[in-house]
């Protein structure tokens, strides 16, 4: 009697080149299978194809019978987030498998709270704020806003976007009035991510008094755009031709602003 030997057929690829940290995971049912971050590197576009293949390998997967692949759309490094996309949509061709994109801030937001607060998580208080940031030069970040409670993945509050991180802590400060107005204040404030720019003590001085702040240093890992990744294949798939980075833009208040400013030094 011969015992056929199957593939699995519930794993999922994961990539994000979007940060500094080269991020490849396989994952199924929401555990991590095998996954290396490979941080410190920019080429990602040298290493991404070899890393993909070992962690195949490790894990004893074929590309061919994945069940999808998830990759970080970003925001964050043009170049990198490119990089990803990219081979994401080819390897789904190559392999006739549906591929999703995920947002990188929304990956940063899970993956550093869940380093960082797994004391804090508290079912009778109101959920934490997440905010993720990616430094965008010049005193502007990519960030958005996330609420978390317990180890489910974060909801979004406010879209990925550039921002003068100024105005941002500002725009933070009254939508933290209006949640108090409203009696679901969060306790606190997760800023994680490239942190020691845009998270000093004096950036984040007019938030003081309001609620309690944590600043987390923390480099993105795969298995979080892998765990995104598997939600919204679970609703469908994107369109792999269509499928584009989200470079993300300022917003046509903060860019009128800068423009204001810039001709004012003139």
């Amino acid at each position: 009697m011969t015992i056929e030997k199957k593939e699995p057929r519930k794993r999922f690829l994961a990539l994000d080149t979007s940060t500094a940290t080269l991020g490849v995971a396989v994952t199924e049912n929401n555990r991590v299978v095998h996954e290396i971050n490979a941080s410190g590197e920019r080429n990602h576009s040298v290493h991404l194809l070899p890393i993909i293949e070992q962690a195949l390998q490790a894990s004893g997967t074929q590309g061919s019978s994945l069940a999808g692949i998830s990759v970080g759309v970003g925001p964050g490094s043009y170049t990198g987030t490119r990089i990803a996309v990219s081979a994401a949509k080819t390897l789904a061709w190559a392999w006739n498998i549906p591929v999703v994109g995920v947002s990188s801030l929304q990956a940063l937001a899970w993956g550093g709270f869940m380093k960082s607060s797994e004391d804090a998580v508290d079912d009778h208080h109101a959920p934490d704020w997440i905010i993720p940031l990616l430094d965008a030069r010049r005193g502007q970040a990519y960030t958005a806003l996330f609420a978390s409670k317990g180890t489910v993945s974060p909801e979004r509050l406010a879209p990925d976007a550039i921002r003068l991180m100024q105005d941002w802590v500002q725009q933070l400060v009254q939508l933290l009035q209006q949640a108090e107005a409203e009696g679901n204040k969060p306790r606190c404030l997760w800023f994680v991510g490239e942190t020691s720019l845009h998270a000093s003590d004096e950036s984040l001085e007019p938030l003081r008094g309001i609620t309690d702040t944590c600043a987390v240093p923390y480099e993105l890992e795969g298995r979080w755009t892998g765990f995104l990744g598997e939600e919204q294949h679970s609703h469908g798939s994107d369109d792999m031709h269509s499928l584009i980075p989200n470079y993300t833009q300022l917003s046509e208040a903060e860019a009128n602003l800068r423009k204001s400013t810039q001709g004012g030094s003139k």
